[in-house]
């Protein structure tokens, strides 16, 4: 995969760390070179990482229940795939240097990765409800 242009990286680097501070008490940290850590109240529900172990890429790597990682890489492994290292908790990965990214499934899977970490007095201030990521709703194989 082509390294994205800088300015691409940029804008999309920005638009995951404004959305992850519109979710309440939640920051992104910087964790290393070029990665950030996404936490609320001590507990971290993802990371964005960019040329993670040398592998060139631009991902989301978020906390989800327990199946969906493995359900999501299997039926859209374009977009999805399980990451080292974490995939075996529970987590799954996001590609975010593709052509196209659906911002809407990225929202999602850090919402639900938020939710799952969140206490509840936090995740009952979210603007909206907090949607389960079955694969059959809004990640099937078609891209937008």
């Amino acid at each position: 995969m082509q390294r994205l242009p800088n300015s691409v990286y940029r804008a999309r680097r920005d638009k995951v760390l404004s959305f992850v501070n519109t979710l309440p008490e939640a920051s992104a940290t910087i964790a290393g070179d070029r990665h950030f850590r996404f936490n609320v109240r001590g507990r971290t529900f993802g990371y964005f990482l960019d040329d993670h172990h040398g592998d060139e890429r631009v991902a989301l790597n978020c906390k989800t229940a327990s199946g969906v990682n493995t359900t999501l890489a299997r039926v859209a492994s374009d977009r999805f795939f399980i990451p080292k290292y974490v995939g075996a908790r529970g987590w799954l990965g996001l590609w975010l240097d593709l052509p196209k990214v659906d911002w809407t499934q990225v929202e999602d899977v850090i919402r639900e990765a938020y939710c799952l970490v969140a206490p509840r007095s936090l995740t009952a201030k979210l603007k909206r409800p907090n949607q389960s990521l079955e694969p059959t709703q809004h990640f099937g194989a078609s891209s937008r």
